[in-house]
């Protein structure tokens, strides 16, 4: 599975942001996706993740309430909605594919990755 993220650019704060991980090679509806980020000088961080099915969703804590994942499997890929953006939100978004054996939150459990999207958010 090939992972493209993409949707990313600059916000100011406040406003809202679709990022897009076009899967292909193989259909997405078999895969679970998360989506991570990394800030310049910070650790990786889970974003939110949704299963196979799209029946369930996973979110960091603190990301509660204002992004949202979903899956279209028609079109093969997984967006992310975000919205009140944050300068704090400001990193580098990827998204990984996958069967996660553990909890949906970590990076190893997944198969495929994809180059990230930059989102940049001014104050």
């Amino acid at each position: 599975v090939q992972l493209q993220a993409s949707g990313g650019g600059l916000a100011q704060a406040g406003t809202s942001l679709r990022l897009s991980c076009a899967a292909s090679g193989r259909p997405i509806n078999n895969y679970a996706v998360g989506w991570f980020r990394q800030a310049p000088g910070k650790d990786q961080e889970f974003v939110a993740a949704i299963n196979w099915s799209g029946e369930h969703t996973f979110y960091a804590d603190s990301l509660k309430g204002r992004f949202t994942i979903s899956k279209d499997n028609a079109k093969n890929t997984v967006y992310l909605a975000m919205s009140s953006l944050k300068p704090e939100d400001t990193a580098l978004y990827y998204c990984a594919a996958g069967n996660p054996r553990g909890d949906y939150n970590d990076y190893s459990g997944y198969d495929y990755f994809g180059r990230g999207t930059q989102v940049t958010v001014s104050s």
